[in-house]
């Protein structure tokens, strides 16, 4: 699809953020009674069987988009993103809904930085003053309190971590595979993975909670084909600075249904987390718009 409709897009990134920040609503209540292994493997039955769906649909086959050239690389992408749901959950028992994701968005700024190591991107410095900030806001946010050097805060940090490191292995696989080759691994790990761990931390749930399982995995699936439509609707840099509402809902779900407290320094310290990570797309966006122009003007020239 062409991507042409910048409002529909941003709108799409809007809804999406909101069924995401209601999955972890879901997916928090759920943890503080029932196992997280056995949660996430749930999830991910759910996820691999609508995928195997729309599969079949697509290319005639269960497994149509799951050929790859490179099979072990995909797996072990799809292995990151499952510890990195295992983990995040954690983090939301832990801390809370409101804290977990105030230090969970500093994300972006890790695929920023970790950019120049993994994709051997240049990273000037205005992209790492941003970083610095960041990671200010960070701090700002776990100074009150004992948290401060606690595993606590350390379990929604490696999550941001594991998530930036997704994210940077999922642009090295598009250079071979589709996003539906790997948003199909990304099932496939996760569901082999999981199927071997979860059973072990099988549980029995009550009715009412089967129920809350059942929307958890409704809701995984829709918000991910949200995202995907959002992307084809718009360009990424118009539509990823929206991703941060969600922090903005899960602060409302964390006040209003799990009645959270949110402290003046972690709405403050995610704000400047919020904004160094605005300014960093903004850059890339420049820069990359700023190499299209030089890439135009040197077609122009050469004819």
């Amino acid at each position: 699809m062409t991507k042409d409709n910048p409002r529909a897009g941003i709108w799409l990134m809007i809804a999406a953020t909101f069924v995401f920040a209601a999955q972890d609503g879901i997916s928090r209540h759920l943890a503080d009674t029932y196992n997280v292994f056995m949660i996430v493997m749930v999830r991910y039955w759910f996820i691999l069987l609508v995928l195997m769906a729309v599969s079949r649909v697509r290319s005639g086959s269960l497994f149509g988009d799951a050929r790859t050239t490179q099979p072990f690389f995909q797996f072990f992408r799809g292995i990151v993103l499952a510890v990195e749901i295992l983990v995040t959950i954690l983090s939301f028992t832990l801390l809370g809904l409101i804290e977990a994701h105030a230090i969970f968005a500093v994300y972006p700024l890790l695929i920023a930085a970790l950019s120049g190591p993994v994709l051997k991107e240049s990273v000037g410095w205005r992209r790492w003053a941003a970083i610095g900030v960041g990671f200010i806001g960070m701090l700002i946010i776990l100074q009150p309190g004992v948290k401060v050097f606690s595993p606590l805060s350390l379990v929604s940090f490696a999550g941001a971590l594991l998530f930036a490191l997704y994210h940077l292995l999922t642009r090295m696989a598009a250079a071979k595979d589709s996003a539906e080759t790997s948003f199909f691994w990304t099932a496939i790990s996760g569901f082999i993975v999981m199927s071997a761990i979860g059973p072990f931390f099988w549980e029995p749930m009550l009715p009412e909670d089967q129920i809350w399982m059942a929307v958890l995995c409704v809701t995984g699936a829709l918000g991910h084909y949200l995202l995907i439509k959002a992307y084809e609707m718009a360009q990424a840099s118009v539509v990823q600075p929206f991703a941060f509402m969600q922090l903005v809902f899960v602060s409302f779900i964390g006040v209003l249904v799990f009645g959270e407290h949110l402290p003046f320094s972690t709405a403050f310290g995610a704000a400047v987390i919020v904004a160094a990570g605005l300014f960093t797309l903004w850059r890339e966006n420049r820069a990359r718009k700023a190499a299209l122009r030089a890439k135009a003007q040197a077609g122009t020239t050469g004819t």
